[in-house]
């Protein structure tokens, strides 16, 4: 029996550009503490090796307690380590995996092309390899496979998916045919489970931590079992502090505050929430809305997608000038289906109407 930790995609000392500075620096710290939890992960599941997928920083400010903290958290992992860098932390000659000193457990791979690791004590050998440099459109598993000799193959690649792109493409084919027992991928950031039924099972682990709203909900590592060289489990152990979610609010009928605290609850304290009020409702006031659902989320944002009431319409076939900015507005809105121009529309007739009216203020 195996037991593995994969896990990838850090992007430690993001610097959250869309957050406040002071928020983006709790942020940084957060990830650092990810490292903990994920050491601790690799403890309480007794891992025997751990395969980390790339990216674990993320661009060239990279700050010094940050490697220190990497390298302490893959000192505490009871296990060898094995580090395939990617495309946001290739092995150069100034990167920290080629000028800080590691701890003995920890094994980087520096090349382009494939290269391994054997660990005789598990019965297990490891290929993997590195980017050099931010991109490579060259298929590193192209002509690939290993000596069937005994020990169990394994692979750490930080690489997409496909005959083509920019970041190591791997043609699928090339990996089914590779004659490893498991491939632990890092690059996408959504985790994807392994297809058990594949003479080489591969998954992507996701990233260890959401840092906007196209990176929703949990986000962690995965633990793999192998028994007689076979995927026998496969299992995402969510490890975030805090998630980005996106909910929705339907306030036709109803109180727009009231919807979006229920939609809010009391289970998202620590989480980044993204809020699209839906259905039909006069223009609802955001800043009052937000200052209402204060402490429901660690960070909210609203977004209106309501549509203005029918009576509105009402006033459609009047000869007047509003008539005939409600007929053209109506036209427009039946005819368009991208959902942020009709955004726009509705936005367009709230204002319109406001201004044709004499109003300060949308209703």
């Amino acid at each position: 029996m195996l037991t593995l930790l994969h896990a990838g995609d850090f992007h430690l000392d993001t610097p959250f550009r869309s957050l406040p500075p002071r928020e983006a620096q709790r942020r940084r710290r957060e990830q650092r503490r990810a490292l903990d939890a994920l050491r601790d992960l690799a403890v309480a599941r007794q891992v025997d090796l751990a395969l980390l997928a790339g990216d674990l920083f993320d661009a060239s400010t990279i700050y010094p307690e940050t490697v220190e903290a990497l390298s302490a958290a893959l000192a505490g992992f009871p296990c060898p380590v094995c580090i395939s860098p990617g495309n946001h932390d290739p092995f150069t000659g100034h990167s920290p995996y080629n000028t800080h000193i590691w701890p003995d457990n920890v094994h980087i791979f520096s090349t382009e092309a494939v290269s391994s690791l054997t660990f005789p004590d598990l019965g297990v050998r490891v290929y993997g390899f590195a980017f050099t440099s931010p991109a490579r459109e060259d298929d590193p598993l192209a002509g690939f496979r290993p000596p069937q000799d005994g020990l169990v193959n394994l692979g750490v690649f930080h690489t997409q998916i496909g005959k083509t792109g920019p970041y190591a493409p791997t043609d699928p084919a090339f990996l089914a045919q590779s004659g490893l027992a498991y491939a632990a991928l890092g690059h996408v950031h959504q985790t994807t489970p392994p297809d058990l039924s594949l003479s080489t099972p591969w998954a992507y682990c996701g990233c260890l931590m959401g840092r906007g709203f196209d990176e929703l909900g949990d986000k962690g590592a995965c633990v793999v079992t192998l028994d007689n060289g076979k995927v026998t489990d496969w299992q995402f152990v969510p490890l975030a502090p805090s998630r980005y979610l996106l909910l929705e609010a339907e306030v036709t009928g109803q109180d727009p505050k009231a919807t979006l605290l229920d939609a809010l609850g009391h289970d998202h304290l620590e989480d980044y929430c993204r809020v699209t009020l839906r259905g039909e409702s006069a223009a609802p006031d955001l800043p009052a809305l937000a200052e209402a659902a204060q402490g429901r989320c660690r960070a909210l944002e609203l977004r209106d997608d309501t549509a203005v009431p029918q009576d509105v319409w009402a006033r459609l076939e009047e000869e007047t000038l509003t008539g005939l900015f409600l007929r053209e507005l109506h036209q427009r809105l039946d005819a368009e289906t991208d959902p942020n121009a009709r955004r726009t529309l509705q936005l367009a007739l709230r204002y319109g109407l406001a201004a044709l009216e004499g109003r300060e203020a949308p209703r």
